[in-house]
């Protein structure tokens, strides 16, 4: 008996110093789901009260400052183009021939109908960047087993103040979210699935967004292509690229 409860303590012991701390697991997710660039065209679904409908677009990113994105289908929305450049936005719109650029209160506002807000698409992917977290227990979602995530903004700039994640423990990807206001309501949900091995990282080839105050079955952001780390001509980040 005297042998047996240091072999269990030990045991015990080598069991809790696998779970990661949140910093580490949020460098972990980080690294799977950011890059220094890279190319994309997407399909995204939205499901409104008023039925559903279709928008395809081509993304070049580099880093957390520069993105530009053009639709091209439906023909309704083809050839608008946006434009991110730090902390601003710029859209334009071929059926105006005209540049605007999303400021403030506006960025709140949602992309072509979406659950998806522009405030959404200017957010920094690098969760370590804007939060803190810590690991709050292990739970199984769709078969896979998971760290929980507590997550709390490190400064007022965040778009939610608090965040829940659900990341795979063995693939090092987030699978779900729950995003939150300040005085801690749920504004949205994220669901992210069809995980694939994709140039040595494993990515969500599917996400689900689902804003809770809004009538409708959410919005599907389907990748279609990705590239990652790939050669971006830096004229595609200037206001005239954009006509």
């Amino acid at each position: 008996m005297r042998k047996t409860v240091p072999l269990c303590l030990a045991l015990l012991s080598s069991a809790y110093a696998q779970v990661p701390t949140g910093e580490e697991v949020l460098r972990l997710v980080d690294a799977n789901m950011t890059s220094v660039n890279h190319v994309l065209t997407s399909k995204m679904v939205i499901h409104g009260r008023r039925g559903t409908r279709t928008v395809e677009s081509k993304s070049w990113t580099t880093g957390e400052e520069k993105g530009f994105t053009e639709y091209t289908a439906p023909p309704r929305e083809k050839g608008v183009k946006m434009l991110k450049l730090g902390n601003r936005l710029w859209i334009y719109s071929p059926a105006t021939d005209r540049i605007i650029e999303i400021a403030g209160h506006m960025l709140r506002q949602s992309v072509m109908g979406s659950d998806l807000s522009y405030e959404d698409m200017m957010e920094d992917p690098k969760l370590l960047n804007h939060y803190d977290a810590a690991v709050t227990g292990t739970e199984s979602l769709d078969g896979r087993t998971c760290w929980v995530l507590s997550l709390t903004a490190k400064d007022n700039d965040a778009a939610y103040h608090s965040r829940k994640l659900w990341v795979d423990a063995e693939r090092h990807v987030p699978l779900r979210q729950e995003l939150y206001a300040r005085g801690g309501k749920l504004l949205k949900r994220l669901e992210m699935s069809q995980i694939a091995r994709i140039e040595g990282r494993w990515y969500p080839r599917r996400f689900l967004f689902k804003d809770v105050l809004k009538e409708g079955e959410g919005t599907e952001f389907r990748i279609l292509t990705i590239e990652f780390d790939r050669e971006i001509p830096d004229y595609l980040f200037s206001k005239a690229a954009l006509r």
